[in-house]
């Protein structure tokens, strides 16, 4: 089935949609009911069939009112133990997962056209609030008719809320209960930034799903602080779900935080899902701790979330990373990574990484990777790239492309193998190519082992690399 572009809903269906915060009071079977789907049209159904008419009116008598959000659809389509394949309907695209999402942090993939991310397969592109909220602004953005239409991007976009800026720009940011105060990069300016002022702004860009203010601390502190910071992000979600004006059209995503220790993560997990929020982020990751750590604290989240609901690991974006997680059942991904290397000059390929700006590329007339179907690999040697990074920014740009490909075509193949019942023979085969000496990272072997994933083939004895 290929991939539609739904828009808005077409006329003679009336929606009534109401605050999220509200949704929990509804039943199950009512909202099984309201997200059912018209054969083949993918738009929620006006009236219901007759034989559910009097069970739909027994159950509202038991509710005064019915709260529910259309903004979002999530269903599974199939699974592998903890892994699983879903359909994920958004206002403005209909996305199949496992998927990434590349960062275009002012409404931009550096070297890239919206053109060619539809030709690659992209779904979501995430941009970065406080960033969009200096530059050009969100006032404007909103006047021009939001982020959609202000970088023409048809397909769905996802907004962060700016509190990873607590991390990165930690020596210009003051936090405090009230909110973060950073120190404009552009004029210097205090800017104060509210869990209340996140979500307005993020209202203001439109995206489709909008990410709550949290306090984020880096995974390798310990003590107080980590508590702190857990705490404050359940008081500031609630503060955000009050805030939000746009429910039935953008879907806020609560961000799971508690670093590196499991009670505190339980707490969080536990306070957001009471919540019933469309969808959960895992937060406090990527930061430098170790994988033995992040995988874990991955496999305790995503076991304790709603089965129903999407989940997102925010900051990940090495392939191997995305593979653990979702065989430990994770959803969403979005990183830099990609992108950031490119213009290094290296290049992502089944074995790992390949270095054009290396000496040994200069006379090689291989393409990047053999195997890759991408218009690069088509079209260009391994020589002519190595030419291009070391003098022009093309190269970086053809990287670019092929990189972000590369993480498409992973997503795809994640999402193709769940389907149809081979998972664990892509993971193998993935785990081969790039560990074709047996030595697969131990953490990656303990999680596998968790997942329910036999990865004994393709590990050598005694060869695990504690990396």
């Amino acid at each position: 089935m290929g991939r539609r572009n739904l828009g808005p809903y077409p006329k003679g269906v009336k929606v009534q949609a109401a605050p999220l915060m509200l949704t929990r009071f509804v039943s199950k079977t009512i909202l099984q009911f309201l997200f059912a789907q018209a054969p083949n049209a993918g738009y929620p159904l006006a009236t219901p069939p007759p034989s559910t008419t009097a069970h739909l009116r027994q159950s509202l008598q038991l509710r005064r009112s019915l709260y529910f959000s259309m903004a979002l659809r999530f269903e599974v389509l199939g699974r592998f133990n903890r892994a699983r394949a879903a359909q994920l309907t958004l206002p403005h695209y209909v996305c199949h997962t496992p998927l990434f999402m590349p960062v275009g942090t002012q409404g931009t993939i550096k070297g890239m056209t919206n053109s060619q991310l539809e030709e690659i397969g992209c779904q979501i592109i995430l941009g970065n609030t406080y960033h969009l909220a200096l530059r050009p602004t969100s006032e404007l953005i909103d006047e021009l008719g939001g982020l959609h239409k202000f970088m023409n991007w048809p397909r769905a976009l996802l907004t962060d809320s700016g509190g990873f800026q607590m991390v990165s720009l930690l020596h210009l940011a003051d936090i405090t209960e009230n909110g973060v105060t950073f120190q404009s990069p552009v004029d210097g300016k205090p800017m104060l930034l509210t869990p209340e002022e996140s979500i307005e702004i993020q209202n203001r860009i439109g995206a489709d799903i909008i990410m709550a203010l949290d306090d984020v601390v880096r995974t390798t502190i310990t003590g107080p602080r980590i508590e702190e910071a857990m705490y404050r992000t359940l008081r500031w979600i609630d503060r955000c779900i009050a805030a939000h004006k746009r429910p039935h059209e953008q879907n806020l995503f609560g961000i799971v935080q508690g670093g590196l220790d499991p009670v505190l993560r339980d707490i969080c997990v536990r306070g957001l899902v009471d919540r019933n929020l469309p969808g959960y982020a895992i937060g406090g990751l990527a930061g430098g701790e170790d994988k033995d750590s992040f995988w874990r604290v991955v496999a305790q989240c995503t076991a304790a979330l709603p089965e129903d609901k999407p989940r997102y690991v925010m900051g990940v974006g090495y392939p191997l990373d995305i593979v653990v997680c979702s065989a430990l059942g994770a959803d969403m991904y979005d990183c830099v990574y990609p992108t950031r290397t490119a213009r290094f000059g290296t290049a992502l390929v089944p074995e790992g990484v390949l270095k054009l700006k290396h000496q040994a590329m200069a006379d090689d007339t291989l393409p990047i990777d053999p195997t890759c179907t991408c218009m690069v690999c088509k079209n260009y040697s391994r020589a002519y790239i190595h030419c291009l990074v070391t003098k022009d920014a093309m190269g970086s740009q053809l990287l670019s492309y092929h990189n972000l490909y590369y993480m498409m075509k992973l997503s795809r193949d994640l999402h193709s193998s769940i389907i149809q019942g081979r998972f664990p023979e892509f993971v193998c085969g993935f785990l081969q190519k790039m560990f074709p000496k047996g030595d697969v990272p131990k953490w990656v072997c303990n999680a596998m082992e968790v997942a329910g994933i036999d990865i004994s083939s393709c590990c050598a004895p005694f060869l695990t690399s504690q990396d």
